[in-house]
């Protein structure tokens, strides 16, 4: 009789860019890879993944952080009594941006904010500069096992 199946994180993966073309099904097999090489790294329950343009990305940022700067990710701790383990807010005109500037694939760039959300959730901070370089080095690694399952989604912009 063979294994019983593991039960699927739920994902809801909500594209809320007028400018942005993706297929919702490449982000969650992006995350339900990253639960898999990392089992247990975030609480268990729901993930919330929200693709935003940057207008409502700032009024997110002023409304949860009182800051009004133009950020890359913003991730919101979830609740495991309540089955949520959390929501990953991007931007993906500050990816566009920042893509063009440091000459990488906008896809690449857009998949290693959705990775650091992913590692915030997982308990990784980037406030002092040790942690920071920490960070650096899981985002890193999970970027190269990412890339080596053929794993990061297609993101399409105007």
């Amino acid at each position: 009789m063979p294994p019983p199946k593991k039960k699927l994180r739920p994902i809801q993966a909500v594209n809320r860019s007028d400018r942005l073309g993706v297929r919702l099904a490449e982000v969650r097999a992006l995350f339900r890879f990253l639960d898999r090489v990392r089992p247990g790294a975030i609480p268990a329950g729901e993930l919330s993944i929200v693709f935003m343009d940057q207008g409502e990305h700032n009024l997110l940022h002023k409304q949860f952080l009182d800051d009004e700067t133009p950020t890359d990710v913003i991730t919101f701790s979830g609740d495991p009594a309540m089955d949520f383990a959390g929501e990953i807010c991007v931007s993906t005109d500050f990816a566009k941006k920042s893509a063009k500037e440091r000459k990488l694939p906008f896809s690449s760039e857009l998949t290693l904010y959705l990775i650091h959300g992913w590692l915030h959730l997982a308990g990784y901070k980037d406030k002092t500069k040790a942690e920071q370089k920490v960070m650096r080095e899981q985002e890193t690694q999970l970027q190269k096992e990412v890339k080596k399952a053929n794993l990061t989604p297609i993101f399409q912009t105007e």
